[in-house]
């Protein structure tokens, strides 16, 4: 069974000034989601700025979102790690405060053989009752979760029922559906690519672009799945200019800029994060502008 179906926002991580977490911030951009339609919040993964909190805020960031959520839509812990222990130790303090599900990112750096793939996953998934989501975002990580490997963790672990595809390339994704049931859960990991990742058999999208503009997400999935093509064709189409300014820079630096500008109050970034190039905001902020969700 799918956590969710349609649009999922990897909701960001807001910061006072001096770079702590934010969570008064934080309860009113999840308000914000929610009566914005977003069928899921996706807690501290890599646009909640994961890699540079401590172990403790990570779970408090998350406690906060479930505790604020109350149950109205799911939320999906990002407990990801190289290190499997960190991982599984994340993932059950995760299923402790009342995630409904994880993210599971690929190991990073390591670069693991898939063999290391399979038992990482298949160890952190079982410390755990709840549904997993695998992570395969290749350009970010250096190492991808092959088809079979994904297949086989998919039908060997009972609670692992789908992947985040942010591997950019549908060739490989319609070898991977190829190969499971039809109750493998595929969710786009790019927003320019949400229509073809539907296409090929998907329920939904984990999104960045939902952080921004999340009745507008919503739609371009919940079009297509009322068998409004065209409608969900041309909203992706419509949206495109906006994304590819959303990742002119590496996320989810250009995401909170957009944020600000919005009014959101979602703060800085940590280091080795930086803020926005002049030109890059500029464009940021004519897309926004011609996309209507900023005046």
């Amino acid at each position: 069974m799918a956590l969710f179906k349609g649009a999922g926002v990897a909701l960001v991580t807001p910061m006072h000034e001096d770079g702590t977490v934010n969570f008064e911030v934080l309860e009113s951009i999840i308000e914000e989601q929610i009566l914005g339609d977003t069928d899921a919040i996706i807690s501290v993964g890599t646009t909640g700025e994961a890699a540079t909190l401590t172990e403790e805020e990570h779970i408090e960031v998350i406690a906060h979102t479930v505790k604020v959520v109350n149950h109205r839509i799911p939320v999906i812990a990002g407990t990801g790690s190289n290190c499997t222990d960190s991982a599984i130790y994340l993932s059950k303090k995760a299923e402790e405060v009342g995630a409904d599900g994880l993210l599971l990112v690929t190991p990073y750096y390591n670069k693991a053989t898939q063999n290391g793939l399979y038992q990482h996953f298949k160890a952190i998934a079982e410390s755990v009752s709840i549904p997993a989501i695998l992570y395969n975002v290749p350009g970010r990580t250096g190492v991808s979760i092959e088809a079979k490997t994904m297949a086989a963790l998919y039908h060997d672990v009972e609670n692992i029922i789908g992947v985040k595809d942010a591997g950019g390339d549908v060739g490989k994704t319609l070898d991977l559906m190829r190969i499971v049931d039809e109750d493998f859960c595929l969710y786009s990991g790019e927003d320019g690519l949400i229509l073809p990742i539907l296409a090929a058999g998907g329920v939904g999208v984990i999104s960045v672009l939902s952080n921004v503009a999340p009745k507008e997400t919503h739609e371009i999935c919940a079009k297509w799945f009322s068998g409004d093509i065209e409608g969900a064709r041309k909203e992706q189409l419509r949206a495109l200019p906006l994304i590819h300014a959303l990742f002119s820079e590496v996320n989810p630096i250009p995401v909170k800029v957009a944020m600000n500008l919005q009014g959101k109050n979602v703060g800085p970034l940590r280091l080795p994060l930086t803020e926005m190039e002049k030109e890059h905001r500029e464009v940021l902020k004519e897309e926004m502008i011609r996309y209507g969700i900023l005046k």
